[in-house]
């Protein structure tokens, strides 16, 4: 068997075991390393070489934490959750349609979270953990949370060439398959990308719908439980009080909050940097006294710890990443598809579970199409697939697994902010929702699309 087949099953075996994702992908590396006849420290040594990959996006995420702490010293979010209960106990609003504004205000966050407010995912804990007593009212399913969050933060950026969108669809999908079609002659444009990227999406568009009208939409009791930070979570009131006073902010610190949003979408798009980014929107709120200029040490250690798990399992997926490439067995399992023949129905289907393998395992699209582009691009264009077909291909392969990996992202942001009173498990409630509704769909339509495109 392929070692980067053993390698994910050992890790998503563990991860369903309840062991810690980062163990489960040290534990996977160190299997699929010696599997393929590497030594331990060559095994080793590739896992060191490829922490440092992973050490940047760490710290961008530590960063976007900062800047979403001192978004929220400005009592916003807490002060949103009071005013949803408020409206629950005065009954100003019936609970299913206060339920189907939260769905669509999450929705909407989270797809502005990759193109307006570039944050990513470090908006997720500030917002939804004020708002899991509302969520506990409404007996609101925490999975249909994770999956609404997962689809905004996954779709935009493979459709839209618009922030993320921009990096991922142009910067690397659309870079890697013209390098890689370049000694065949093909060629790709930039509109011509969202065009093959359309009808794998609405795969996931289904999946969503799926996820709200039929999966999730059956009431799930939760408890009100005490989460970090807080005495006492059944009683929000003190603490949302509070947040209502500071939210009373003066002009010019709503200016502040206004500059800053701002500030750091423009220097993300021109110095293509998340640090500095959200650095000078921090700066910025800072210097509006959206919170006082002695509490900016507390205000970023604060954030930084906000992101620090995820921070972590994201260096060692590179780590994971860099040994998997190591085993040189990447190529072999590609290639595997010619054992079909000439079939091109059989040989994209392999080429996407190929994709969904490999992706599981470093739990990143943006990182996996640098790894496949090159082998994928020749391979379908011997298979005959049309230029359309190809990003479809190549765009879905990378993107299948992330909404479903133990160490993507796209499940570990929603975990972040739905477990914080212990009550929402990731494997069980984040990652597998998100992979059966998100993944299954993005196969089958990926499939189509390079059938028909």
């Amino acid at each position: 068997m392929n070692a980067i087949v053993i390698s994910i099953l050992v890790m998503v075996g563990l991860s369903l075991a309840r062991v810690p994702v980062v163990a489960a992908l040290i534990v996977a590396a160190l299997c699929g390393g010696l599997y393929s006849g590497l030594s331990i420290h060559e095994v080793l040594e590739a896992f060191n070489d490829g922490i440092g990959d992973g050490a940047g996006i760490a710290l961008s995420y530590a960063a976007l934490g900062a800047f979403a702490v001192a978004l929220a010293r400005s009592g916003i979010t807490e002060g949103v959750a009071r005013r949803f209960i408020n409206a629950l106990e005065g009954e100003r609003m019936r609970p299913q349609a206060l339920k189907t504004l939260l769905i669509v205000a999450l929705l909407a966050a989270a797809v502005c979270s990759q193109n307006l407010v570039p944050v990513h995912i470090a908006f997720i804990p500030i917002v939804v953990i004020p708002l899991l007593p509302v969520f506990n009212r409404l007996k609101l399913d925490r999975r249909l949370v994770a999956c609404v969050i997962t689809f905004g933060i996954t779709a935009p950026y493979m459709l839209l060439p618009v922030g993320f969108g921009a990096i991922f669809l142009n910067d690397i999908l659309l870079a890697n398959i013209n390098s890689a079609g370049e000694a065949v002659g093909l060629e790709i444009t930039a509109a011509q990308v969202p065009t093959a990227m359309a009808l794998p999406i609405s795969g996931m568009l289904v999946g969503l719908l799926v996820a709200v009208f039929i999966s999730y939409r059956r009431p799930r009791i939760y408890e009100d439980r005490a989460v970090a930070g807080q005495a006492d979570a059944a009683a929000p009131e003190s603490s949302t009080d509070r947040s209502d006073q500071r939210a009373r902010l003066r002009p010019w610190q709503w200016g502040a909050l206004v500059v800053s949003i701002g500030a750091t979408l423009a220097v993300q798009l021109w110095l293509d940097s998340m640090v500095l980014g959200a650095l000078a929107g921090f700066v910025v709120l800072s210097l509006g006294g959206v919170f006082r200029w002695r509490e900016q040490d507390g205000v970023f250690t604060e954030g930084m710890r906000l992101m620090a798990t995820i921070g972590f399992i994201m260096i060692t997926a590179a780590g994971f990443a860099s040994v998997m490439q190591a085993t040189g067995q990447i190529d072999e399992l590609v290639q595997s598809a010619h054992a079909f023949g000439s079939s091109q129905a059989l040989a994209a289907l392999i080429m996407l579970l190929v994709g969904l393998f490999i992706t599981m395992g470093i739990g990143s699209s943006f990182s996996t199409i640098p790894i496949i582009a090159s082998l994928y691009v020749p391979l379908a264009l011997s298979f005959g697939f049309s230029p359309l077909a190809t990003v479809a291909l190549v765009g879905t392969a990378a993107a299948l697994g992330d909404a479903g990996s133990p160490a993507s992202d796209s499940t570990l942001g929603p975990t972040s902010g739905l477990a914080a009173d212990g009550q929402h498990d990731h494997i069980r409630d984040s990652v597998i929702p998100t992979f059966v509704h998100y993944n299954l769909p993005l196969l089958a339509f990926g499939w189509l699309a390079a059938m028909i495109l």
